[in-house]
């Protein structure tokens, strides 16, 4: 059991680091590369695929933090 939970705390970091490097900040950033668009919308993220981005960032963020929390009481 513990040894499934760390290696989903491993899937959860990596996707995470992933997932934020793929926002675009001042410069556009590593996002910029993959086409992800800049524009900013009535609700402060750009485009639909923008949104996706913050949607998944959030979502393996709730993720890891509940991962991380469960590790620590089977441990």
């Amino acid at each position: 059991m513990t040894a499934i939970l760390q290696l989903l705390q491993v899937v959860f970091a990596v996707g995470l680091v992933f997932l934020i490097l793929m926002h675009s900040g001042k410069d556009a950033g590593l996002s910029g590369a993959f086409g992800v668009g800049s524009g900013t919308g009535p609700l402060g993220g750009g485009s639909l695929v923008e949104r996706n981005l913050n949607r998944w960032t959030i979502a393996f963020a709730v993720l890891f933090v509940i991962n991380t929390i469960v590790l620590i009481k089977v441990s």
